[in-house]
């Protein structure tokens, strides 16, 4: 067993103990009986099954990645798999496409949406948010002798530099609205825009708040780092059905347990600040 697994391994025991000391000493029923007398159709749903799904896109590192074997790991999946512990049955991560997964939740094909989604009012008049377990939002990436002069964001507004963003992106839209004195170098992917930044062919990166933390891990021999402040806000919730009290009730103790104790914030830590996972990935 791999550091990284070992360390999940050990958090997700200690939440699902704390979640033992909580209950009746009685012995619990079987969930198929328990499911019955439940008046939430999607708690029902998944004791009866012994299963939660959960959705996800499967490609925003590190909240949610692919390893070689094909497994889904990251930060949304710890989650995932704390949850369905604490519920008592077997965690499923099903991989859909971004734009598929809230029809997805509606439609019942998945209990709920873990996946680097905002809760953004729009999406809230569809479908219930729990949240944020995690705040993300547009950040400036940058070699540490040059971010200094890009963290105060008035400064950033008024330079004059080159800066890297994913063409097509929100990033793009950002930089052309808020800098308009930045010259943009428009990429078709990450790994070209951050390979700009490492040949020091552009002065910074704009970019969601994951990928610039990716970014910084899988370039640990250069001097890569993220603006003290975020140009954004961007709240990431879990997604669930909207009419099910229970359900978004258990599910905000559940957070608020994982926060309170500690927990979410070492989950946190450890997906963003340690890039020991990445060797399942190569």
């Amino acid at each position: 067993m791999k550091p990284t697994q070992v360390t999940r391994h050990i958090l997700l025991s200690v939440l699902i103990a704390g979640c033992a000391a909580q209950r009746s000493s009685s012995a619990p029923a079987p969930a198929a009986s328990a499911a019955e007398t439940i008046e939430s159709p999607a708690i029902a749903r998944i004791l009866k099954r012994g299963e939660l799904i959960v959705g996800t896109s499967g490609d925003q590192p590190p909240l949610s990645l692919k390893t070689k074997d094909g497994d889904i790991i990251g930060l949304e999946a710890d989650l995932a798999q704390a949850m369905a512990s604490a519920m008592g049955v077997q965690a499923k991560l099903t991989v859909r496409p971004f734009g598929e997964l809230l029809p997805a939740l509606v439609s019942g094909q998945v209990d709920m949406v873990l996946s680097g989604m905002t809760m953004t009012p729009e999406r809230n008049l569809k479908v219930a948010f729990v949240g944020p377990y995690f705040v993300s939002g547009k950040t400036v990436l940058a070699r540490a002798d040059r971010l200094a002069a890009l963290n105060d964001t008035n400064k950033l507004k008024a330079s004059k530099l080159t800066i890297a963003v994913l063409q097509d992106s929100t990033s793009e839209a950002f930089a052309k609205d808020e800098l308009p004195s930045a010259q943009l170098a428009r990429t078709r992917d990450y790994e070209e825009a951050v390979t700009l930044l490492v040949d020091k062919k552009v002065d910074a990166l704009i970019a969601d708040y994951p990928a610039a933390v990716l970014a910084m891990l899988r370039h640990p021999d250069v001097e890569l780092e993220v603006a003290k402040q975020p140009l954004t806000f961007e709240p990431l919730g879990i997604a669930l059905p909207p009419n099910d009290p229970l359900l978004i009730n258990w599910t905000e103790n559940f957070l608020r347990m994982m926060q309170g104790t500690g927990t979410l914030k070492r989950l946190t830590d450890q997906w963003m600040g340690d890039g020991t996972w990445l060797e399942e990935t190569l």
